[in-house]
């Protein structure tokens, strides 16, 4: 559950580095944030079940469970937004850790107010602090219902079902139903997705290739249609 518009949010930094730890939570506390430590993979899980945060500052290096096998739990109990720090630069590790649901990415070494900046622009993108009538309607594509004020999507019929998605994964899906059958780029998805990342446009490959699986593990094969040379588009069942 994200912290209502009058709390501050609450950030679960996992950093096993004192020295960046407790930079860390100097600067997101010293922006208004309210930023909790966990210093291995077990703490981690075990603080993110009892403090429920509105994001979590992910190391990939961890004690014992490394980042990646938290993220994998993480995305398996919530939609939480992760930001990861790695160590490594390399294209193929970063995009292992979005494909596995992480939501952007810092390297080391980085500078903190940059980490703050970029917390913020994924809390942005969670929509806290919006005004409720701000929110869009709920869309309805087919047997897809999205309700983007709930941050909720699901199959209808008669056996409804939630669909697990990232943040990521659900403003994609969202922006494609908003306009069914309308290709879009895919500059246009990561503005739409991403709006404050400098991720790759082929970022969006990985994040539509998961996001395809879930809506086929739903019963709803083929709904998100390539065009070649263009971008992708929304394509419902007649």
């Amino acid at each position: 559950m994200f912290a209502p518009p009058s709390a501050p949010p609450t950030i679960l930094v996992v950093e096993d580095e004192p020295g960046i730890a407790d930079v860390l939570l100097a600067y997101l506390r010293r922006d208004g944030m309210r930023a909790e430590l966990a210093t291995s993979g077990e703490a981690a899980l075990d603080t993110f079940r009892r403090l429920r945060p509105d994001l979590v500052l992910l190391d990939v290096r961890l004690p014992g469970i490394d980042g990646l096998d938290v993220l994998r739990v993480l995305r398996a109990e919530s939609h939480v937004p992760v930001l990861m720090v790695t160590a490594r630069a390399e294209d193929v590790d970063k995009l292992l850790a979005l494909r596995m649901g992480a939501d952007d990415y810092v390297v080391k070494p980085f500078s903190p107010p940059e980490v703050v900046e970029r917390v913020r622009a994924v809390l942005r993108r969670t929509g806290i602090g919006r005004q409720a009538e701000l929110a869009p309607a709920v869309l309805r594509v087919g047997q897809l219902e999205i309700d983007p004020q709930a941050h909720r999507a699901r199959v209808i019929g008669d056996a409804p079902q939630d669909l697990a998605l990232t943040l990521t994964e659900f403003r994609l899906l969202a922006c494609l139903a908003a306009q069914p059958q309308r290709c879009f780029s895919r500059a246009q998805l990561v503005e739409a997705a991403l709006p404050d990342s400098d991720a790759l446009e082929r970022v969006i490959d990985s994040h539509l290739s998961k996001l395809r699986r879930k809506l086929e593990q739903a019963g709803l094969p083929e709904l998100i249609d390539t065009v070649r040379g263009v971008g992708y588009r929304l394509w419902p069942a007649s």
